[in-house]
């Protein structure tokens, strides 16, 4: 489980700088707070952290499920697969909202094989 902590730890690490650059794009591109709106650059920083945070509210449980149910091994490599497609999906949206795509994928389809598997895995358990 250190492993699947591990990876919940540096995602939580990573929207943490996600946080600091959307708060340095504020200050570059003049958006005061408590504005979230004002210059497209800043608004393409603030929604990539903004769908980060979205993403972690399933990415969290279900890769505990998932380590809990399946495999702590397998779900600290998904895990790993989030992290880098967060981190692709961030670089990628903040250049042009066009470039999310495939950041977008490769963050996604973890966190959708991580709750399916740790669902059907609470299933098995229960029957």
């Amino acid at each position: 489980m250190a492993l699947v902590h591990l990876a919940i730890g540096l995602a939580l690490v990573e929207f943490f700088v996600f946080g600091w650059a959307v708060g340095r794009a504020r200050v570059v591109h003049g958006v005061p707070a408590p504005a979230t709106t004002g210059h497209a650059v800043f608004e393409r920083f603030f929604r990539a952290q903004m769908n980060t945070l979205e993403q972690l509210v399933v990415f969290i449980p279900s890769i505990l499920l998932f380590a809990s149910y399946v495999s702590p091994y397998v779900a600290a490599l998904l895990g790993a697969l989030f992290i880098i497609g967060r981190a692709v999906y961030f670089v990628g949206y903040t250049r042009a909202a066009e470039a999310r795509h495939a950041g977008f994928l490769l963050s996604a389809v973890p966190n959708v094989a991580l709750l399916v598997g740790g669902l059907i895995g609470v299933l098995r358990a229960l029957f």
